[in-house]
């Protein structure tokens, strides 16, 4: 019997493979020496199934890192019981998505600029239905950087001020 890879360590290698082959953000010097991307261990406690608040549907614009503005709409929200205090968070999809398999969510943190990117990080949200509504899952050991925080010439949405978090997650993709 063979034991199954762990699907956060297969999905760090995957992405650090990625990165590696050029195809990702890192170019020029950096590329060759690129060693991989570095993370917070994994953290169980950052891994939650929540229902999911449905908002309007407004359409918003979130700014970016070149000043090109990015046309979303407010999916909705979730409470986020995080241990040292409750936050909620707005998930975003492209505008006139009715279904989305997933939602994407914008974050800073407590550590943004001095354990992570400054900007922030993204999530990307799974959605499921069940019995009392649509839910989401957000595991924030998968929470990366923006391609921006590697190279210029990406244009890259900025976390809005209602989620920013007063705490730091120590999870996901760290800086070095």
């Amino acid at each position: 019997m063979t034991d199954a890879p762990d699907p956060l360590d297969d999905f760090r290698c995957r992405k650090d493979a990625h990165f590696a082959s050029g195809r990702g953000p890192i170019r020029g010097e950096a590329l060759e020496a690129f060693a991989g991307l570095k993370y917070y261990p994994p953290d169980p406690a950052l891994v939650f199934r929540l229902p999911l608040e449905r908002g309007d549907g407004a359409e918003i614009t979130l700014q970016t890192s070149s000043g090109e503005p990015r046309q979303m709409q407010e999916f909705g929200s979730v409470l986020v019981p995080f241990g040292d205090g409750e936050a909620t968070l707005t998930l975003y999809a492209p505008p006139g998505e009715e279904a989305p398999g997933s939602l994407f969510l914008p974050f800073r943190d407590a550590g943004s600029g001095s354990e992570s990117y400054g900007a922030g990080r993204y999530l990307d949200a799974p959605t499921f239905e069940r019995e009392d509504g649509l839910w989401v899952s957000l595991d924030f050991n998968l929470a990366y950087h923006p391609y921006c925080a590697y190279g210029d010439g990406w244009t890259c949405p900025l976390p809005p001020s209602g989620n920013w978090l007063n705490q730091v997650v120590r999870a996901g993709e760290r800086l070095p």
